[in-house]
């Protein structure tokens, strides 16, 4: 089944922990600390493969997450790094951020990859904490956890021309005379119901990418009709070709379902209105469709466009209209992507920067250490050990927590909630 949006949540995997070792040999004098780190965590990656064009193999599992690092052992063994989980994506996935709505990636090449969510370091184990003035450190880190991410995936077609127009004008015949495609063609509105893309060949040695888009009706930028899913799907093309059922056989206006289709994709999308349009007047092997022909060339002809009578079902006039969006778009430039950050970038405060603590009050004497460094370090320490939990206390005094506190009026014998742990001031 076609599927072109998602949502679903991925999770980096979780940091492994260092290890409290110390070498232990016979005849082997002050072996000290030997304690090795915890392995990364792995990265949750989208790669694009050009081979999918859905998104329905995320449509059932709601959370994934990467492979966690495994824990630091004595003798300096560090942990392993837990594996990267590799999501393949079709080609024309846009990547959002559920929650805040932004734009995190635009994957359009194959092999393409992005890093939705970072696996946590691996904690350090306690041969890493020894010094001169500190030779048995009998603490070490926690691996940090991994980031958690709601992702709204997008599939917009990657096509250089984009069929519009109303049901059952001729759009899945006209793609299906031209390329390879295979759409389901049936006398009834609304037969294609998933954007089909087809490869159109001029010569032996130019192509491009055709997409036959479902049929769009008046108020669809609304969701009517099929709604605006679809209209997503015309935005990445360079050249539009709006057919129209010139022989009326249905009843319907042809100039009139011309602007209303051009109305739609204005309020959808005014760039997307702006694109260059060819127009093919459609079953002209109708009877019916002589007495409109001129009469409909003549009124679009006024207002700018280039207009092509043809048959999709025998073929009259296609050639003269495929060999022009050739040259059209050998003239026209690619698409311009947004610009995407290459990612988060986490930066961990200097020593001197005061403003990564923050204190709150949460009643009389009860105070709040928070902040990223807290966070940071909260995370990494194990409360079960106490050389960890004074780890930690020197780091945040190192960061001016001591001076914080004064700042603020907190005063001895107050508590002090840093993480999950309370601690009673003294000065």
């Amino acid at each position: 089944m076609f599927l072109d949006e998602v949502e679903f949540k991925v999770k980096g995997g979780d940091g492994g922990n260092g290890v409290v070792s110390f070498r232990r040999e016979k005849y082997i004098d002050m072996g000290g600390p030997d304690g090795g780190d915890g392995g990364d965590g792995g990265n949750v990656i989208l790669k694009v493969d050009e081979g999918l064009n859905t998104l329905s193999d995320f449509r059932y599992q709601k959370y994934r997450e990467a492979g966690r690092g495994t824990h630091g052992s004595g003798s300096n063994k560090h942990g392993r790094n837990g594996e990267d989980l590799i999501l393949m994506v079709p080609p024309g996935t846009v990547v959002y951020n559920a929650d805040s709505a932004e734009l995190m990636a635009d994957l359009t090449d194959d092999g393409q990859e992005f890093i939705a969510a970072h696996g946590g370091k691996g904690g350090k184990g306690n041969a890493r904490f020894k010094k001169p003035t500190r030779k048995a450190p009998r603490f070490a880190e926690q691996g940090e956890t991994g980031e958690i991410v709601n992702l709204r995936l997008e599939l917009k077609l990657l096509a250089d021309v984009g069929l519009l127009g109303f049901p059952n004008v001729g759009k899945s015949t006209l793609i299906s005379s031209v390329s390879e495609a295979k759409p389901k063609i049936a006398s009834y509105h609304f037969t294609t119901l998933k954007p089909n893309l087809g490869v159109v060949s001029i010569g032996e040695y130019h192509s491009f990418v055709m997409a036959d888009i479902p049929g769009l009706i008046e108020g669809a930028h609304q969701g009517i009709g099929l709604g605006d899913e679809f209209l997503r799907h015309i935005e990445r093309t360079r050249l539009l070709i709006h057919v129209i059922d010139v022989s009326g056989i249905e009843g319907r206006e042809p100039v009139k379902d011309f602007h209303l289709i051009n109305n739609e994709l204005a309020k959808y999308n005014e760039r997307l209105a702006s694109r260059p349009q060819l127009v093919a007047l459609n079953k002209i092997d109708i009877q019916q469709a002589e007495e409109n022909i001129v009469r409909v060339t003549e009124e679009l002809k006024k207002e700018g466009y280039e207009v092509y009578p043809i048959s999709a079902v025998t073929h009259q006039g296609v050639n003269d209209l495929i060999y022009r969006v050739g040259e059209i778009l050998a003239e026209l430039p690619e698409e311009e992507l947004p610009e995407i950050e290459d990612g988060m970038v986490m930066i961990t405060p200097d020593f001197d920067e005061e403003e990564s603590l923050e204190i709150k009050r949460l009643n009389g004497d009860l105070y709040q250490i928070k902040g990223e460094l807290v966070d940071e370090y909260v995370q990494k320490t194990d409360f079960n050990n106490e050389d960890s939990v004074k780890r930690l206390l020197r780091v945040l005094h190192h960061h001016g927590l001591g001076k914080l506190m004064k700042n603020a009026g907190v005063q001895e014998g107050d508590t002090v909630q840093i993480g999950p742990m309370e601690f009673d001031y003294i000065e």
